[in-house]
């Protein structure tokens, strides 16, 4: 595979200790929703002001858990329909999964339950998901709202958010990456996730990046078939 693939399994950071524990979130949504930024916001405490790419390299940090060190990494994942054949190399031994829509854009949400939650169902389908609202700072934009308005529309409000988080089984957050606001939350809650259902808390079915835990089901593990 190239190094340019946006599907290249480089790694933009090695953890330097031995984690006890490996979990793995994979970010998806369509294009332009803001996943990436998001990630980036997370990973490197930064907004990238300059470029953003389509999708940023995977990127592996060691987090606390507890007396234990896990090891979290992040997969971006491309949501233009020119990736959809190349997207599914991403959801093997998935712990966690992100479904992203931006509050200024409708068909965002729209896209949610029309292709992503479909998608990841198929792929993924005992993954805990979290369905996170991104750009939540452009409910106060004066240009998004006029933007919006001009169209008819208005931007996701948190309960219109929430009911599609229900309707398919989800978690439900917001996040601008921008301001920062809900970040470190969504993530911290996405580790919960993830870790939810082992028995006193165990490690056993992650370390080594295994199927691990409970989310909307037991023994949830992502395959491609």
């Amino acid at each position: 595979m190239s190094a340019s693939s946006p599907y290249s399994p480089h790694q933009a950071q090695l953890p330097v200790a031995r984690p006890d524990a490996k979990v793995k979130l994979t970010c998806v949504g369509d294009g332009g929703v803001g996943k990436t930024c998001l990630l980036i916001v997370y990973s490197q405490k930064r907004f990238p002001t300059d470029y953003v790419p389509t999708v940023f390299e995977n990127y592996v940090l060691n987090k606390p858990w507890g007396d234990k060190i896990v090891e979290f990494a992040l997969w971006d994942t491309a949501g233009q329909e020119e990736y959809d054949r190349l997207r599914p190399l991403s959801y093997p031994e998935t712990h966690v999964l992100f479904i992203c829509f931006t509050v200024d854009y409708p068909v965002s949400l729209e896209n949610v339950e029309d292709k992503w939650y479909p998608e990841v169902s198929h792929f993924c389908p005992e993954t805990p998901i979290i369905l996170v609202a991104t750009k939540t700072d452009l409910r106060r934009d004066e240009r998004t709202l006029g933007l919006l308005r001009a169209q008819g529309r208005h931007p996701i409000t948190p309960d219109e958010g929430a009911a599609v988080a229900k309707r398919i089984g989800a978690r439900y957050a917001e996040v601008s990456a921008i301001s920062g606001e809900g970040v470190d939350a969504v993530f911290d809650l996405a580790l919960k996730e993830a870790m939810r259902g082992f028995s006193g808390g165990g490690f056993g079915g992650l370390v080594g990046g295994g199927g691990g835990g409970a989310g909307r089901r037991r023994g949830r593990k992502c395959t491609v078939l």
